[in-house]
């Protein structure tokens, strides 16, 4: 069967998308829907509603109760979840390939019939507030936090996709029901399947559950990029290890460059191959963890090197990513480094293949993001377009010192004590 027999995409009279990846040779199924709205399309007085949201479309509905939703898939070896990014919100199953009527039917119920008792907000409120904390306490998660704020504010971009504590607890159900209808409308949902199911049974079901939903269609307001300033930023905290990140803002999903930066990315910091890891962690024994790392937008993204080390080593380890920096803008990367790089992401890419989930996901991005199946013959050709040459020429610009954000997470001053 070939890609395009595999692949397969209707829209429905009031907008609704549906993609389809046809996998006859698994028992299983990977059931997505898609929202295209995250914490970018919140106003500041509303900043964690999405997220909020999507933790109370599981606290029941006119027919199920929380247990029951909880229940459903597991019930019948299959499990069921949901996240928020800044651009998106997904909720998903993944189950046998004879359990897809019940996972639509789940799914569905629960965008379209979501209760929002009152005790359940006010339970989830303090629920969301802990995960608040969890994630502060943990070093690493709190300093990718603060290095977004410096990349992004005042843009929504800059905000926790999980939101404040004053702003989650002034969430009410009216505000819910009313974020819901002005964000989930059918032009702004794409339901992706991936796994051992016929696109026309998908279809015919989606139907079946979704077309009451027929909404008046109010355009997600995103808020135009602001200008990006570098800066600096050193906070303290009681700690023991000091945490330093080094970045700047990137290349958005759609920039034709964004496979030559992943090469130099993928030669920089990722994984133990990498020069980093090779330079600073195995040569140097600075940090047990350092890595570089993407993340794209619609209309921007971020580039950054992460390492956790102790203090008296951070300006050695500062030194030496700059060096490595430098490197790539000034020499070009050996052929046999480059092809490997190049294996290496093509080979995540196929070994991808392998979960349904993430055939799922591809499907879905590639709507969201070119509004048309990207296959994997076009990443490879990509890939492999990209040349020593144009690599050292784009990171020759983009990694200009002077558009570099540094954040550093260090432990607090050790008090001194002495005597009279």
């Amino acid at each position: 069967m070939s890609t395009s027999d595999r692949i397969q995409k209707t829209v429905l009279p009031n907008g609704l998308r549906i993609a389809t990846e046809s996998i006859r040779t698994v028992r299983s199924l990977s059931v997505g829907i898609w929202v295209k709205t995250g914490s970018r399309h919140e106003k500041d007085p509303e900043a964690g509603i999405t997220h909020f949201l999507e933790h109370m479309l599981f606290k029941g509905t006119e027919k199920r109760s929380a247990y029951d939703i909880a229940l459903s898939m597991e019930a019948v070896g299959g499990y069921l979840n949901a996240f928020t990014s800044p651009e998106l919100t997904c909720y998903y199953a993944r189950c046998l390939d004879t359990e897809l009527d019940t996972a639509l039917d789940v799914l569905t119920d629960m965008v379209l019939h979501s209760r929002f008792p009152e005790e359940e907000i006010e339970k989830e409120k303090k629920v969301v507030i802990e995960e608040m904390k969890m994630y502060r306490d943990n070093p690493e998660d709190f300093i990718f936090e603060e290095f977004h704020k410096q990349l992004f504010l005042p843009h929504p971009l800059g905000r926790p996709i999980i939101g404040y504590e004053t702003t989650v607890s002034g969430l009410d159900r009216e505000t819910l029901f009313t974020y819901m209808r002005e964000h989930y409308h059918p032009m702004n949902v794409i339901i992706a399947v991936a796994g051992n199911a016929e696109h026309e049974q998908v279809v015919r079901l989606v139907e079946k559950y979704f077309q009451p939903m027929d909404l008046e269609f109010v355009a997600n307001g995103d808020q135009p990029m602001t200008d990006y300033k570098p800066s600096k930023s050193l906070i303290r905290r009681p700690i023991e290890q000091t945490h330093f990140m080094l970045g700047r803002r990137a290349l958005s999903a759609v920039d034709p460059d964004r496979y030559k930066l992943l090469l130099a990315n993928t030669v920089l910091g990722s994984g133990m191959s990498s020069r980093l890891h090779q330079n600073i962690r195995e040569k140097y024994g600075y940090c047990y963890h350092i890595q570089s790392f993407m993340e794209a937008f619609r209309d921007s993204g971020l580039f950054g090197i992460y390492a956790g080390t102790d203090r008296e080593y951070l300006d050695h380890v500062r030194e030496l990513v700059l060096k490595e920096l430098r490197r790539l803008s000034s020499d070009l990367i050996p052929q046999k480094e480059l092809d490997e790089a190049k294996s290496q992401l093509k080979g995540k890419l196929l070994l991808a293949q392998e979960s349904m989930s993430n055939r799922m996901t591809r499907l879905a991005k590639s709507e969201i993001f070119y509004d048309r199946y990207i296959t994997l013959d076009e990443l490879v050709a990509e890939i492999d377009s990209a040349d020593a040459a144009q690599i050292r020429d784009l990171c020759e610009t983009f990694f200009d010192e002077k558009q570099f954000t540094e954040t550093v997470l260090m432990p607090e001053e050790k008090e001194k004590s002495g005597q009279d």
